[in-house]
């Protein structure tokens, strides 16, 4: 298509303009201006830049769109619709409201085209570093000569608050890094924030930040369809390096009284307005959800030409598998997120025989198993390999194939195994814990591999706004957590989590499973690879543990139902329940063997899962835990919140309601009460019918 401003040019983005307030102002409800103002930037990008096929949103190949600015949805709605995506003008209508697919903020696997769940500014930042991470990484390792089958773009839109949030500048800098020439940032500079004019608080020189971190960048007038085609054929053609454009636009433009003004940001223009902004569009006053015929026809010209598109990529994965079966299956299973065959049958086991182990240090042995196994399995962690235990050895780092480091700077340390560019599996994420879970996600939903993302567990409070939208999304993440209570001991409380255990377990759709020793550790490992509907948490010990007799206990297979029994009393019905998660399991086994040397019949349950054990039949779950017995006991070294469910109004809880404290890990847990002889005294207390205070 020719670059020279033709009338239907401006009457397509009328088009987008006044769809999208009619739509906010039926809903009394969203966000106009931005609509208005980057109108013309989304004609562009959809209808000569955009590779995508409307009739089939999840073609692999195709280019992803993140609108990262997630308020001004109506922005993505128009475009989705009008381009023939499954979207109605029923559902342009129903904007908003009670089971609708055009919600406020775009969501992820609701609405058909949207990449991403985006609505907190920055995440969609974040997320999209992910998708073109994965594009280079499914390149990297699939893409043969004559043969690409993976080679697309990832697109975003940001506001000025996207820039603002940290999120986003943790992304940005990997990018920068990375050198992810496939990633091109409009940034619709309309210098407006929800509540005054962005220079309040935002007078920085983003283009400078962005090429300070590695980025290509350009300043263009947003308003000029010339120019922002001219940029994004710029910024497609700069391979080594990820591209911000810099739009100067205006938000609510053609509204007469919200034009460039911060009222256009949050709230419907209101009737009159919405009237007034249709004459200074020269558009019919009086009618609402017009769209031309003419319109139309040229935002349709997408449906046609995304089948082409998508036909000739079946045509060059047909050429792939002609030349490399074997590979070409691999893609496929990659790209339909299955486990091969046999993927755990070479999973570790662990005996007593093997000595006392920290469950980091099993997780380390399965995933170092798993990665033989599962291609796919890419991910690293926030600058702490050595301790999390989750590299990938002999598996590469994931780095641009173009880095060299800056003149006199010592040699690369830290290499796993040798650089495979692209095609290396360790990503090193750096510092930057929000950025890697919101990186996480966006590889999760862009498919074709499984990732996984690794840190300390109280710095998942750096990860918590993307760990909450993964599970929002569904987004088949693996986290892991290590160091994951008072017993790491000298580092302190700082570095002590109390409250992350109850605060995670609080999110709808996040698995969160505490292995109580090597095998447990396996099968929560075994549980997090084959789970795909949302993100798994794995937390592990640093102290080491003991590894459980499995000949005289339980198997660790019970993980799977969530809480099993892991050792019961000889005869009869229990007295009492201890139920327990991770290390302080085996502080639970301790004291249920002196009740048992002292004549009290005792149970002792596993519980590394509350969301695998409420997903139970009641019929288990009352077998676990007999409604009858209503002497029951918890230990977990955290907080209590939340325990009442399992121990009931008799029964009693041993956790935490302070922060931790800077000693030897073992006497940090015996002076805050984690040991067999105070499980003891509280469990004697309980069958006395004392409830301790």
């Amino acid at each position: 298509m020719s670059t020279t401003v033709q009338p239907i040019d401006d009457l397509c983005i009328n088009t987008i303009r006044t769809l999208s307030i009619d739509a906010v102002q039926k809903a009394n409800s969203g966000h106009p201006g931005m609509p208005l103002g980057a109108a013309p930037m989304a004609y562009v990008l959809w209808t000569r830049h955009l590779r995508h096929n409307p009739t089939n949103p999840k073609w692999p190949d195709r280019d992803r769109f993140v609108l990262s600015a997630g308020h001004a949805s109506m922005l993505l709605y128009s475009m989705l619709f009008l381009t023939g995506y499954d979207l109605s003008m029923d559902d342009i209508k129903q904007f908003r409201q009670w089971g609708s697919r055009t919600p406020g903020h775009p969501e992820y696997g609701l609405v058909p085209g949207a990449e991403v769940t985006t609505g907190p500014l920055g995440q969609g930042v974040g997320n999209a570093v992910g998708l073109a991470i994965a594009e280079r990484w499914l390149a990297a390792t699939f893409n043969r000569p004559g043969h690409e089958v993976v080679s697309h773009y990832t697109y975003v839109m940001a506001s000025d608050g996207d820039m603002m949030e940290g999120v986003a500048a943790e992304a940005a800098s990997i990018a920068g890094q990375f050198r992810l020439g496939r990633l091109i940032v409009l940034y619709d500079a309309n210098q407006i924030t929800l509540s005054a004019s962005a220079d309040v608080t935002f007078s920085e020189d983003v283009g400078a930040r962005f090429q300070a971190y590695g980025w290509q960048v350009e300043h263009i007038d947003g308003m000029d369809i010339a120019a922002v085609d001219a940029a994004l054929t710029k910024a497609k053609a700069v391979d080594d390096r990820p591209s911000l454009i810099v739009a100067r636009t205006h938000i609510g433009y053609g509204s007469p009284h919200k034009h460039d003004t911060f009222e256009a940001h949050g709230e419907p223009l209101g009737v009159e307005e919405v009237r007034l902004t249709k004459r200074a569009l020269g558009w019919p006053e009086d009618k609402s959800f017009y769209i031309p015929d003419e319109a139309l026809a040229q935002f349709r010209r997408s449906v046609e030409q995304g089948r082409d598109l998508d036909a000739q990529w079946h045509r060059r994965v047909d050429g792939l598998r002609a030349a490399d079966p074997q590979l070409a299956d691999k893609l496929r299973l990659a790209l339909a997120g299955e486990l091969p065959k046999g993927w755990d049958a070479a999973l570790p086991r662990f005996t007593p025989a093997d000595g006392e182990m920290a469950t980091r240090d099993a997780g380390q042995k399965t995933i170092v198993a798993l990665a033989e196994v599962i291609p796919n399995l890419v991910g690293g962690s926030g600058d702490l390999d050595p301790s999390t235990r989750t590299a990938l050895k002999g598996k590469g780092d994931f780095e641009s194939p173009n880095f060299t480091p800056p003149e006199g700077a010592p040699p690369t340390q830290g290499m796993v195994g040798g650089p495979l560019g692209y095609a290396g599996r360790n990503i090193h994420f750096g510092i930057r814990e929000h950025a890697m879970a919101a990186i996480a996600t966006g590889m999760a939903l862009h498919g074709g591999v499984l990732p996984y993302a690794a840190t300390f567990f109280t710095f998942s409070d750096y990860m918590r706004p993307s760990i909450r939208l993964a599970a929002l999304s569904k987004a088949r993440v693996i986290y892991v957590w290590t160091h994951d209570s008072i017993g790491l001991g000298q580092d302190g409380p700082t570095h002590q989590p109390v409250e992350q255990l109850a605060s995670l377990r609080a999110i709808p759709d996040l698995m969160l499973l505490r292995p109580a020793d090597a095998n447990e550790t396996v099968e929560a490992w075994k549980i997090a690879v084959a789970h795909t509907e949302g993100p798994v948490g794995l937390v592990f010990t640093r102290q080491k543990l003991p590894i459980f007799d499995r000949s005289a206990l339980a198997p660790a297979a019970g993980t799977a139902q969530g809480a099993y029994v892991l050792a019961d009393c000889a005869a009869g019905p229990p007295k009492l329940i201890l139920i327990a998660t991770g290390s302080e399991v085996s502080i639970a086994l301790e004291a249920h063997n002196q009740l048992t040397r002292e004549g009290v019949a005792s149970r002792v349950v596993s519980m590394p899962c509350w969301d695998l054990f409420e997903a139970q039949p009641q019929s288990y779950k009352d077998m676990v835990l007999p409604p009858g017995v209503k002497a029951r006991v918890s230990v977990e070294a955290g907080s209590p919140l939340g325990w009442e469910r399992y121990v009931g109004l008799e029964g009693a809880i041993i956790g935490l309601n302070r922060f931790g404290a800077s000693a030897p890990g073992e006497i940090v847990m015996r002076e805050l009460g984690f040991t067999a002889e105070h499980i003891v005294k509280v469990a004697k207390s309980i069958l006395a019918g004392n409830r301790p205070g």
